[in-house]
């Protein structure tokens, strides 16, 4: 546990002094502003770094070979390396300032493509290399966006989707993977188009239109020609298509879709009829990933089961199960992926206690499990760490809403911890068990109880659940941490007078909005690039994502929406937020522009509130940078253990 010299500065920090000095003190730390920022204590950095230094490992793809491409941090960003086989060493390929990632390997060749943007402002690139190094090629077009990259099965095309400053629409293109010069636009899209799939003969791909977060719509392109189908079964009823791809010749599409249920399931669709035929059993829980080998015949995916991972392997021509993958941690799956032979199963799995690695599934008769990668955990013993504990608590009108309690370590069953309520963006992920080093963390440097809820508009428990939070009903899941609150409030081991609530994006959305409401009710709060005004936010989000967020928050434009709007955005009820808080952003953040947060810090200094503020000048929407989260984290520290001391 951290026991600084405290004392002058719980001074600054009292009841007696809410009221914001008029003079903003300011300060820069490396690619940070920071305002009313005190000087962070020498061990709070230390205990920072022991819970930075951690090391993950993300499967990005199987090499032809039988090698894996991975990412992981070295340095102060991710970047690609090989690893040739189990445990053997990570080389590096890549070595970017900035984080690089989606990193697939040419088929046929011994080069692979990636993604890069620069300073988190979602620009993407895609840039091809070779695996022995020489001359990296830039494939796209300096300031535009570019994703959803897309190899052939023979390696010799790539198709891609573009979208252009200022426009909602974007573009297919098609290049040589290995010459820039061969790119071409196919097809001017409109809306959020991009490939999801391309034809064993290279002719036609499959795109994906996406609506909303809740709805897709599917069509095939002539590669040739640019003539564009819509498969009109997949706009007849709204729902969700994920990781389409074509299947029998290219007669039919597996994807994962909740067409006809409530929760996603794994099907094939015939392309000519719209009939579906289930591939995954019957199941209350989501598939949440697949993957079907090159020859066709093996099909994994897994469930999401209340937020863990279970992997399942079957027949994909007969249906039946096969040798079923066992001794993985109990975790969630972040990859799964046949090797290009098929003889093997690359399973990615993070867990409260393994910050990321890869394991492989034997399929060639031997079976078994055997790791490949060993990523490091710093300092950290993992017998000190916090497991988890699945809890539901009833909301306001009775809705069983379900959270990840993670309790600090050596404290007496019966003590009275402080609580940190920490929200999710989204509004549809989920919080899920695994690596979460901010939870750890808080729980044993503050010796706080970290409460994660998956309030209602959550992905992972159903269509219906997902949906209870949209447009006019947006404050019901606000009223969800209301009730949250009643339940810390009957825990004999909880201390309802130190309470804090933390989020970011969405999830710093509803930390003003529980502010605005619940003020009484906590001791702070920490938001970082949060939504503080709905009308402000979906006008000045990039111009890419702008319907796809009306379509799940509402339209700011029709009249009845933007009253909804005026009456819950939380900059309008600012006056209701008496408590410190702690803002944070990145200033080239595309999703939740800087306005957002400079709007609600000018606000809520106005009106006296105690105010911090950083502004990190080389990161966009999330922070990516090592030296950047370090800062966050000591920075974090300070202000929520200054909250808890106070009472």
């Amino acid at each position: 546990m951290i026991r600084p010299a405290f004392a002058a500065i719980l001074l600054a920090f009292s009841a007696a002094s809410l009221a914001q000095p008029a003079r903003v003190e300011t300060r820069q730390v490396g690619a940070a502003r920071l305002e009313n920022v005190p000087e962070i204590p020498a061990d709070v950095r230390v205990a920072v770094q022991r819970y930075q230094n951690y090391r993950s490992v993300q499967f990005q793809d199987w090499l032809p070979g039988g090698a894996m491409l991975i990412t992981t941090r070295f340095g102060a960003t991710n970047q690609i390396h090989r690893v040739a086989g189990p445990l053997q060493a990570r080389t590096q390929l890549t070595f970017h300032d900035e984080p690089v990632a989606n990193a697939q390997a040419i088929p046929n060749s011994s080069a692979f493509i990636y993604s890069r943007d620069t300073g988190g402002d979602e620009w993407f690139q895609i840039y091809s290399r070779g695996l022995a190094g020489g001359d990296t090629r830039q494939l796209t077009e300096p300031g535009t966006r570019n994703q959803s990259a897309t190899l052939s099965r023979d390696g010799r095309l790539l198709v891609w989707s573009r979208a252009s400053r200022g426009s909602a629409d974007y573009a297919i293109l098609a290049a040589d993977p290995m010459n820039p010069a061969s790119r071409r636009v196919v097809w001017q899209g409109i809306g959020a188009v991009g490939p999801a799939d391309i034809s064993a003969d290279n002719r036609q791909a499959l795109i994906a239109r996406g609506i909303s977060n809740r709805e897709t719509r599917l069509m095939i392109l002539d590669l040739g020609s640019g003539q564009v189908r819509e498969l009109a079964w997949s706009a007849a009823t709204p729902a969700r298509y994920e990781e389409p791809r074509f299947v029998r010749g290219g007669r039919a599409i597996l994807a994962i879709t909740d067409a006809g249920s409530n929760v996603r399931r794994l099907v094939e669709i015939d392309i000519a009829t719209g009939e579906r035929r289930p591939v995954s059993p019957e199941s209350r829980w989501d598939v949440e990933d697949y993957d079907l080998s090159d020859d066709g015949r093996v099909l994994a995916y897994a469930f999401n089961e209340d937020g863990f991972s279970r992997v399942v392997v079957q027949d994909f021509v007969t249906r039946r199960a096969l040798p079923q993958p066992t001794g993985l941690p109990r975790g969630v799956l972040t990859a799964l992926e046949f090797s290009p032979d098929g003889r093997r199963l690359a399973i990615a799995v993070t867990a409260a206690t393994t910050a990321g690695d890869v394991w492989t599934f034997d399929l060639a008769g031997r079976g078994g499990i055997q790791r490949w990668t060993q990523s490091e955990l710093g300092d950290l013993d993992p017998a000190r760490l916090a497991e988890p504990e699945l809890i539901r608590f009833a909301s306001f009108d009775g809705l069983s809403v379900p959270a990840f309690v993670y309790r600090p370590r050596g404290v007496a069953a019966n003590a009275r911890t402080p609580v940190i309520v920490d929200i999710h963006g989204g509004p549809e992920a989920q919080t899920r068990p695994g690596w979460n080093p901010g939870a750890q963390y808080f729980a044993d440097t503050l010796g706080a109880t970290v409460i994660l809820p998956n309030v209602r508009g959550s992905d992972g428990y159903g269509t219906r659940y997902l949906n209870l939070d949209n447009a006019e009903r947006r404050e019901d899941s606000v009223r969800d941490i209301g009730a949250l609150l009643d339940w810390i409030g009957t825990q004999p081991n909880l201390d309802p007078r130190r309470v804090a609530v933390y989020g970011q994006s969405y999830g710093g959305y509803m930390s003003l909005a529980v502010m605005t409401h619940y003020s009484d009710r906590l001791v702070g709060g920490v938001e970082r690039y949060g939504i503080s005004n709905w009308i402000s936010f979906l006008q000045n989000t990039e111009a890419y994502r702008r319907d796809n967020r009306r379509a799940e928050y509402g339209d700011e434009r029709v009249p009845a929406m933007r009253a909804v709007f005026e009456r819950i955005s939380p900059l309008n009820n600012i006056r209701q937020i008496t408590r410190p808080m702690l803002v944070m952003q990145g200033a080239n953040d595309p999703r939740v522009p800087q306005s957002e947060s400079d709007q609600v810090v000018r606000d809520l200094r106005a009106n006296g509130v105690e105010t911090w503020y950083v502004l990190f000048a080389d990161e966009g929407h999330g922070f990516q940078k090592k030296p950047n989260n370090d800062l966050r984290r000591e920075v974090e520290t300070v202000f929520l253990r200054r909250l808890f001391e106070r009472r």
